[in-house]
């Protein structure tokens, strides 16, 4: 887990260093120049892709579409302003609470 935390972390910093780099030089600051719609529209596409890959039972297209997945979410949440931190704080408060008993206790909204 210290590992993952660590590889994320890391991801993180090089998105939040990037964002404000040149967009002919660099695919993050490409992508912030095009705005949040399109990172979230990046998401999106990746998370769908991710699907089809575990739907199609392919174990290799899975990892790769889930680490651009997971890149496009880190990428979003930097233009949102959401350190990683947050969301895994978030994670770390629903350990051991059941997913039914989570969702039941948000806000209605």
């Amino acid at each position: 887990m210290a590992a993952m935390r660590a590889t994320l972390h890391s991801l993180e910093q090089t998105i939040r260093q990037r964002r404000s780099a040149d967009p002919s030089a660099s695919y993050v600051a490409k992508l912030t120049a095009r705005g949040r719609a399109k990172i979230a529209q990046k998401v999106g596409e990746e998370a769908v892709e991710t699907v089809i890959a575990a739907m199609a039972d392919d174990r290799d297209a899975v990892i790769g579409e889930s680490a651009d997945l997971l890149f496009h979410l880190l990428l979003l949440l930097a233009d949102v302003d959401v350190p990683l931190d947050a969301v895994l704080d978030e994670l770390d408060r629903r350990e051991g609470v059941s997913g039914i008993a989570e969702k039941a206790a948000r806000p209605v909204d």
